[in-house]
């Protein structure tokens, strides 16, 4: 059966024609916001290309690098999203995002000033709890400048800010840890941030909540009991929460170790690792959320259960070219086999972003994304990146340098697989829950 997007309600229509952020001004916010992801994730990632420097400097197992990696940031992001997300459904949320990224900045900073695993380990705690705050609120606000129709479209080059951050991360991490060193590295990185806070602040104008949401839709924010009770009763907004949470165990698995499997499979330095691992972020992960936007709304025209098809089968799909690519004996190989699998893999984030939105209620939004988040980080990143490092020092006796490339494969494999199986049955979900009827209008 295909798909016909239901009509904008008659507010969320004059809110886009007039002052309320439509034209070329809501290009102009959305911009900024995938700017403002870009900083977060290259705030969050630089670590990557500096994990090796890193674990000379303090003598650290692969399993404290993946805990620095993933525990320390991700235990405490899950826990500010929380009241930030409930902040987020009644407050006021280009202010969240501006202190957001103002705060995790200087978090960057400090820590350059590390002396060792534990303190180390407390500044990531820092720049978890300012990156924990900013997600809802920027998804949330997305939402109500982008009528459903461009919705997708709008996460996808939303989605552009983890591929930009990414690279950026590598790129001038790596760098700057070649001109300056690991410490300078943190601490330049991290302040630019600030800049780009009181940028928010001062230019973007908060929208009317819920605009665009379907006839009926509830905009008030409902007691925290309630608001849970009817997420984790939405069986398709858990499955593509789920789903995201296995499947972006690729996404860490590929943005946190690839820099250090390089540096051991290939006679290279930190700075050159940095530079073209980063350009080869680009290359992918440009064209791929804005192809996989643009082809998720075409195919959702169609039939709106291509929001969970899309993703598993992509999860699974870009398993292939990494394989390939941590096999390849030579650098050519292993950069452009490694492009090709992360533009596969970026393609599935756009579907999954606006397929959780609309799935639940304006009111809910941002404590959606915060309940995403929390399996997020909690799975894809805490738990991905320790059982990576786990494996790695369990490998690494018996098969030396190459023990980090078989272990993120592995892992991969795993998520690509379970990913498509949670994301199949997350489309089955959508006709008898009433998703599509809701979407429809009717």
């Amino acid at each position: 059966m295909g798909f016909t997007p239901a009509p904008t309600t008659e507010a969320g229509a004059a809110g886009a024609a007039g002052g309320e952020g439509g034209g070329a001004y809501r290009w102009y916010v959305l911009a900024l916001l995938t700017l403002t992801s870009a900083f977060s994730v290259a705030d969050r990632l630089v670590f990557g290309i500096l994990v090796e420097d890193i674990k000379a400097a303090f003598a650290l197992t692969d399993l404290e690098l993946g805990l620095l990696g993933g525990a320390a940031f991700s235990l405490v992001y899950v826990l500010a999203g929380f009241p930030a997300a409930r902040l987020a459904d009644r407050a006021t949320r280009k202010s969240i995002v501006a202190a957001a990224i103002s705060f995790w900045s200087l978090m960057t900073a400090a820590c350059g000033l590390a002396s060792g695993f534990w303190t180390l380990f407390l500044a990531r705690t820092g720049v978890g709890v300012g990156e924990g705050c900013s997600g809802p609120s920027s998804q949330s606000l997305v939402a109500d400048f982008f009528a459903p129709a461009e919705l997708a479209k709008a996460m996808g080059f939303l989605t552009l800010g983890s591929t930009v951050g990414t690279a950026a991360g590598l790129v001038f991490g790596g760098q700057l840890a070649e001109a300056f060193g690991w410490r300078w590295a943190f601490i330049l990185m991290g302040l630019p941030g600030l800049a780009i806070g009181a940028l928010l602040y001062l230019t973007v104008r908060e929208p009317r909540r819920g605009r665009f949401a379907p006839p009926g839709s509830d905009v008030r924010q409902l007691p925290l009991g309630a608001t849970v009770r009817g997420l984790v009763s939405n069986r398709v907004f858990m499955g593509l929460a789920l789903g995201w949470a296995v499947q972006i165990m690729i996404g860490y698995a590929l943005a946190f170790w690839m820099a250090a499997v390089m540096l051991r499979q290939f006679e290279i330095s930190t700075g050159a690792v940095g530079l073209t691992l980063g350009l080869t972020f680009l290359a992918g992960g440009i064209p791929g959320p804005i192809l996989g936007g643009y082809l998720t709304h075409w195919l959702c025209l169609r039939d709106e259960r291509w929001r969970a098809w899309l993703p598993g089968v992509v999860s699974l799909a870009c398993v292939v070219p990494l394989g390939v690519s941590l096999a390849s004996a030579s650098l050519a190989g292993f950069l452009g086999w490694f492009g090709l699998a992360y533009a596969i893999y970026v393609a599935s984030q756009a579907g999954i972003l606006s397929g959780i939105q609309a799935a639940v209620d304006p009111a809910s939004r941002g404590f959606a994304v915060a309940i995403a988040l929390f399996f997020n980080n909690l799975v894809g990143q805490a738990l991905g990146l320790a059982v990576i490092g786990a494996l790695s020092d369990a490998l690494g006796p018996s098969l030396g340098p190459s023990a980090l490339a078989l272990a993120v494969f592995g892992v991969c494999l795993v998520s690509g697989l379970l990913a498509l199986a949670i994301f199949a049955w997350t489309a089955a979900q959508m006709g008898p829950s009433g998703y599509l009827a809701r979407l429809r209008g009717g």
